[in-house]
């Protein structure tokens, strides 16, 4: 005997006993006409390891698996891994970038075998911490969300693929799910959405801008400013309304300007338009004042530039009130190129601004109003450009 206990050797050399004996299987130690208990593994993505979470969560249905088939249950636990495609895109690109290379120089045949390659590789780590956890899944059932999808390779035979397209048909058939326009995360790097989990949220010291939106047709307010006690501070006749923003060149995919109702500040011009102060003179687009309970009266100026394709908050704004979303930028993170001349989307949105028409999500994604010399342009660039263009006319 040995003088101390290896958990290793044993655990595994047990776990083996098991595994050959058929102890995991459909239907072990079930008794005749036994009722079935069984439990689908929540597959877990094959783009990493398991966590801390996992043994948790997997403990706990090993307990009632276990319990179920000493009962004599007809007992299944069905073990499984989720393909999470965007995400392992992203790692795949990632562990190619290492070796230099790109999936734009390959087709697509070639970047999948890549994938593939990834998902066996950490498919079976996955696999292998379950199993180092004692889990005792049926592995013959072993599936993956993406078996029998064309060009898979040997070793990845099965229907998981069409019962995954089927289940997700049959529910948008119903009602269930939908199609939309959404705000996602992007990585323009690897031109691919990033799900919120995957994003790592870093403070980064940035600039401020502050721009005047003049009011159309050169309308004027009493502005009125009060201290906490009531005592007015500062009045003055105005024919703007002042935003910040550390992102000027999203100024040009403005929906609207908001406020808070309870901001005595703005109250005389709620509901007016105020003008976008950049692009061609003859084209500048007009936008409502609007508001809604998300900017902060003490904050800044307390207004708002809306721009729903391109901040989640302003998405939330947008869609309460009914503003268009209007996207800027393409995949790589520069000014759009695509669509109809400028002078042509501004008119179209303008229409929309005036209550004289309205557009689906589509047509609202598919309108350009990136001005025509600004089209192309990497962001930052564009920025530059914009300050520039803004401060030359004295709105800043």
């Amino acid at each position: 005997m040995d003088k101390s206990f290896n958990a290793a050797e044993a655990e595994q050399r047990i776990y083996t006993q098991w595994e050959d004996a058929g102890c995991f299987k459909a239907g072990a130690n079930a008794k005749p006409g036994a009722e079935p208990y069984s439990i689908m593994i929540p597959p877990p993505n094959v783009t990493g390891v398991l966590h801390v979470g996992h043994a948790f969560n997997n403990t706990l249905q090993d307990v009632l698996i276990r319990w179920h088939r000493m009962r004599g249950f007809d007992t299944l636990w069905q073990p499984g891994t989720d393909h999470a495609g965007i995400a392992t895109q992203m790692v795949v690109e990632r562990e190619l970038a290492k070796q230099g290379k790109s999936r734009r120089d390959m087709d697509r045949a070639e970047f999948l075998s890549h994938v593939w390659a990834w998902k066996k590789q950490s498919g079976g780590t996955i696999v292998n911490q379950l199993k180092r956890l004692g889990a005792s899944c049926d592995w013959s059932r072993e599936a993956f969300t993406m078996s029998g999808a064309p060009g898979a390779p040997a070793g990845e035979e099965g229907n998981f693929h069409d019962a995954v397209i089927k289940v997700f048909v049959d529910m948008y058939d119903k009602g269930y799910i939908y199609r939309g326009k959404r705000l996602v995360n992007w990585d323009p790097h690897f031109e691919t959405a990033i799900s919120d989990l995957e994003v790592e949220n870093i403070e980064t010291a940035g600039h401020m801008w502050h721009f005047k939106y003049p009011l159309a047709g050169g309308a004027t307010y009493e502005y009125v400013e009060k201290d906490a006690d009531g005592n007015v501070t500062l009045r003055e006749t105005r024919d703007y309304i002042s935003i910040a923003t550390t992102r000027p060149e999203t100024m040009l995919g403005d929906g609207a300007v908001a406020v808070h109702p309870g901001d005595a500040r703005y109250a005389p011009i709620v509901g007016m338009l105020c003008e976008i102060p950049v692009g061609p003179k003859e084209h500048r687009r007009l936008i409502p004042i609007i508001t809604d309970d998300y900017p902060d009266p003490a904050f800044g100026s307390g207004a708002v530039k809306i721009t729903g394709a391109h901040d989640f908050n302003d998405y939330g704004v947008a869609k309460r009130a009914g503003i268009p979303c209007y996207r800027l930028l393409d995949t790589r993170a520069h000014l759009r190129a695509d669509g109809a001349p400028y002078s042509e989307a501004a008119a179209i949105a303008q229409a929309v601004a005036n209550g004289e028409t309205t557009l689906t999500e589509a047509e609202a994604d598919a309108l350009n109003l990136v001005p025509d010399h600004l089209r192309g342009l990497d962001r930052f660039e564009a920025r530059a450009r914009v300050v520039a263009e803004i401060t030359a006319e004295g709105w800043p």
